[in-house]
């Protein structure tokens, strides 16, 4: 008789609910990962930048509000750079005495810094690098001027060309 107590036993653990639960388990994780894929598949066009891949023009104000949404994130807030050198400071920096320089940076990039020439209006451009110039301990107070940056614009594509 206790063999048939051991034969029961047996039987009812392979047919225990927990048994068919691991079973489906793979099906379940399968169909949920399917679901993922494709409400990323279809959300897809609505993250994108915008048409064609390019970067959308932001609307910022002015030069300040370009620098703490646009460049503080490597320059950091006080325009100091990284601490080993890779993001160049630019509080303290001769190479802005100039408007030509820090424009064409910003236009065409330079290093391990990308363009900026399609996310910034000229104004923009003109206004941040007016701000950067004049703050963060730099004193080059001649005025930075769309005109400037649309120059500097042409003279970048005519060297492309």
């Amino acid at each position: 008789m206790a063999a048939g107590w051991k034969d029961r036993s047996c039987r009812a653990s392979t047919r225990s609910p927990r048994s068919t639960n691991a079973r489906r388990r793979p099906e379940v994780r399968r169909t949920l990962i399917r679901l993922a894929l494709l409400t990323a598949l279809a959300a897809a066009p609505a993250l994108a930048d915008s048409p064609g891949g390019r970067p959308v023009k932001l609307a910022l104000p002015d030069g300040e509000q370009v620098y703490k949404q646009v460049c503080a994130a490597c320059h950091l807030a006080q325009a100091q750079g990284s601490p080993d050198g890779a993001v160049p400071a630019l509080a303290h920096n001769a190479k802005l005495a100039t408007a030509d320089y820090p424009i064409s940076v910003v236009m065409k990039g330079q290093g391990g810094m990308p363009w900026f020439s399609e996310m910034l209006t000229p104004g923009q451009v003109a206004a941040v690098v007016g701000y950067v110039r004049t703050h963060f301990d730099n004193s080059y107070a001649d005025p930075v001027a769309e005109a400037d940056v649309k120059r500097i614009a042409a003279a970048i594509k005519g060297s492309e060309e």
